[in-house]
C-alpha cells in the first residue's frame, strides 16, 4: 500500500490566511504580528488583557518510552485537537517547536504527521520566526560579555577556572562539546576550557518557556548564575549587566506563535526545551494564553512520561499554577513488541505473546501519572500491522490497570479516526476527577527530591552520587535554593539510565554524574548516566538526504 509522505500532505493543505485562524480565537488582527500569510506571533498587549478570563480545561499528551518503531505523541495532540474541535468543543494545540539539530540528525521534524499536522511543516522545522536564533543570540551574548569582563580587568573577580556558563548552538555537533577559547596571546583574552551545548538545552530557552511576561523574563535572566569568585561567591547575570540586553533579543521571540492544523483549527507552537536535559514542554505564555481563549487546550511533554510528564507536572505545573483536567498515554502495539523483545526488523509479524510481554512498560506509565491524581487514558496510535488480536491484548492489558484504551487512526483519517478518545476525554475533564498534586513539596531537601522521583517514578532503589555532589547540593539549599524541583537529565528510551533495557525494571540504581543549578528558569538539574548536553550526528544524518528538489521544494526534511 503506498502512503503520501507527510511533508507531501502537508504540502497539499488547503490553509486558510493566519487572521482567520486568530479571529476563531478572538485575536483581533491588529494584535497578530504576521510573519508571512500563514504564522504569526500574538501580542503582549492582547495577552495582558486576558487576564480577568476563565480557563478552559488542560490535557495533557505523554507516552511510553520512546522506541524506534514511534510511538506518535505530536500526531496524537495535534489529531486529538482536531477531533475535539470536531465534536464541537472550541480546543487550542499547543506544541513545542522543532530544533535544527535533531531535525538535520536523525529525527526529523516535529510537527505531526499523516492527517494529524500543523503547518507550515518546512517552516516550523526549519528557522520558523526566529526564535531558536534569538535564544541563541541571547545565550551567546552573556558567553561574550562574561569573558570580554575578563578581559578589562575583571572587577567582580571572576575565577576562570569557575565559570559555569557555556556557549550554545542549534546543530548536533560534537566536536565542540569540549573546547579552549582565547588562544591566540595577550589580545584574545586568558585561555580557558569551556563547550557548547545545543540551543535546546540552554538555560535561557528553559527561562523563556517558564516566563510569564517580559519582566519576569528580564528577572529571571538577570538571576542566571554564570561564575563563582575564588571564595565561591555566585556571579549572577544581572552582576555582568547582561540582562537587560538579552531581554531586547528576546523581546519578539517571548510572543506565542499561532499557527494551524490540516484542518484549520489553531494551534501554538512556542518554545522548545529538551525533555532529557531540560525540563520539554512548550512556554507557559503560550499555555496560558491558550487556557484564556478555549474551552480545551491539548499540549504535549517530550519523550516518555517518566521524563516529559513528570517535568511537566513537577516543574511546569508546580511554577504556573496549573491544574491539568486529564492525561493521554500514547502507545503503539509496535512499540509494545518492541518491549517484549521482538527486533524492528519484525514488527509487521502478528506477535500477541510480545504484545502481552511489552505491555508492562506502558503499566508503569499508567500508574506514576495516576499518581499525579490525574485521570489517564491510553490512545493505541494505530499503525495498518496492527491485528486485531494485538490491539485486544493491549486493551485487556490496560483495562486490568484501572484504564481505558482506545484505538485512534487520526494519522490515516484525521479527526475522524479519533473522535472516540475526544469523547472520552471531555468526559473524564467534566467529571471533576482530577486532584494533581506535584510528586513531592517544595521544603523537602533537594537530594531528597531527586530519591523521590528516582524510586517513585522509574522504581529505582537507590540514587548513587559523590560526596561532592550532595555536598553542593547543601550548598545551593544553603544559598536558599532548596525550594526548586529537581529536573533529571538522563535517557528517554528507558525508565534506568540505560538505554537497552526495556520493560518495567526494578532493582537499578541512579548514578548522578554532574549538579548544575539553573537558579534563573528556577530549577537543579540532576545530569545522570551518559546522557550528553551537545549531542553528536548519527553516521548517517537525515541531512544527508535533505534537498531542494526541481520545483524549488524540499526534499527529506520527514
Amino acid at each position: 500500500m503506498a502512503f503520501k509522505t507527510d511533508i507531501e500532505i502537508a504540502r497539499e493543505a488547503k490553509k486558510k490566511p493566519i487572521m482567520e485562524i486568530g479571529a476563531k480565537l478572538g485575536i483581533p488582527a491588529e494584535h497578530l504580528l504576521p510573519y508571512g500569510h500563514d504564522k504569526a506571533k500574538v501580542s503582549q498587549e492582547f495577552i495582558k488583557s486576558l487576564a480577568g478570563r476563565p480557563d478552559g480545561k488542560l490535557i495533557l499528551v505523554t507516552a511510553i518510552n520512546p522506541t524506534p518503531a514511534g510511538e506518535g505523541k505530536t500526531t496524537t495532540t495535534v489529531g486529538l485537537g482536531d477531533g475535539l474541535n470536531r465534536i464541537g468543543k472550541k480546543a487550542v494545540v499547543c506544541i513545542r517547536e522543532a530544533s535544527l539539530g535533531p531535525n538535520f540528525g536523525m529525527k526529523g521534524g516535529a510537527a505531526g504527521g499523516g492527517y494529524s499536522q500543523v503547518v507550515p511543516m518546512e517552516e516550523m522545522n526549519l528557522h520558523f520566526t526566529g526564535d531558536f536564533h534569538a535564544i541563541t543570540s541571547a545565550h551567546n551574548l552573556l558567553s561574550a560579555m562574561i569573558d570580554n569582563h575578563i578581559y578589562w580587568g575583571n572587577s567582580l573577580e571572576i575565577d576562570a577556572r569557575r565559570i559555569v556558563w557555556r556557549r550554545v548552538m542549534d546543530m548536533n555537533d560534537r566536536a565542540l562539546r569540549d573546547i579552549v577559547v582565547n588562544l591566540g596571546g595577550v589580545s584574545n583574552g586568558f585561555p580557558r576550557q569551556t563547550g557548547f551545548d545545543i540551543t535546546v538545552a540552554s538555560e535561557v530557552m528553559a527561562i523563556l518557556c517558564l516566563s510569564n511576561d517580559l519582566e519576569d523574563l528580564e528577572k529571571r535572566l538577570g538571576d542566571i548564575v554564570v561564575a563563582y569568585t575564588r571564595a565561591k561567591t555566585p556571579i549572577y547575570a544581572r552582576d555582568i549587566k547582561a540582562d537587560g540586553a538579552m531581554t531586547v533579543l528576546l523581546k519578539d521571540a517571548m510572543q506565542p506563535n499561532i499557527v494551524q492544523t490540516l484542518e484549520n483549527n489553531p494551534a501554538f507552537v512556542h518554545g522548545g526545551p529538551f525533555a532529557n536535559i531540560a525540563h520539554g514542554c512548550n512556554s507557559v505564555i503560550a499555555t496560558k494564553t491558550a487556557l484564556k481563549l478555549g474551552e480545551y487546550v491539548v499540549t504535549e511533554a517530550g519523550f516518555g512520561a517518566d521524563l516529559g510528564a513528570e517535568k511537566f507536572f513537577d516543574i511546569k505545573c508546580r511554577k504556573a499554577g496549573l491544574k491539568p483536567s486529564a492525561a493521554v498515554i500514547v502507545a503503539t502495539v509496535r512499540a509494545m513488541k518492541m518491549n517484549g523483545g521482538v527486533a524492528k526488523a519484525d514488527l509487521g509479524a502478528e506477535n500477541v505473546d510480545a504484545v502481552k510481554k511489552g505491555c508492562p512498560n506502558l503499566g508503569r506509565h499508567i500508574g506514576n501519572v495516576k499518581g499525579f491524581g490525574v485521570p489517564v487514558v491510553v490512545a493505541i496510535n494505530h499503525f495498518f500491522s496492527d491485528t486485531d488480536a494485538e490491539i485486544a491484548a493491549v486493551k485487556a492489558y490496560v483495562a486490568e490497570q484501572g484504564a481505558e484504551a482506545i484505538l485512534c487512526k487520526h494519522w490515516a483519517l484525521g479527526s475522524e479516526g479519533i473522535e472516540e478518545l475526544a469523547h472520552k476525554v471531555v468526559q473524564m475533564a467534566e467529571s471533576g476527577a482530577a486532584n494533581f498534586a506535584p510528586l513531592y513539596p517544595d521544603d523537602m531537601p533537594l537530594f531528597q527530591k531527586l530519591e523521590t522521583i528516582a524510586k517513585r517514578i522509574y522504581h529505582a532503589d537507590a540514587v548513587i552520587a559523590d560526596k561532592s555532589i550532595r555536598d553542593q547540593l547543601r550548598v545551593w539549599e544553603a544559598a536558599g535554593y532548596g525550594h526548586l524541583p529537581i529536573c533529571v537529565a538522563k535517557t528517554q528510551y528507558s525508565f534506568t539510565t540505560d538505554p537497552t533495557v526495556r520493560g518495567a525494571p526494578t532493582g537499578h540504581t541512579v548514578p548522578v554524574r554532574e549538579v548544575r543549578l539553573s537558579a534563573g528558569a528556577g530549577f537543579v538539574v540532576a545530569i545522570c548516566g551518559e546522557i550528553m548536553t551537545m549531542p553528536g550526528l548519527p553516521k548517517v544524518p537525515s541531512a544527508e538526504v535533505i534537498r531542494l528538489n526541481a520545483d524549488g521544494n524540499v526534499e527529506g526534511l520527514f
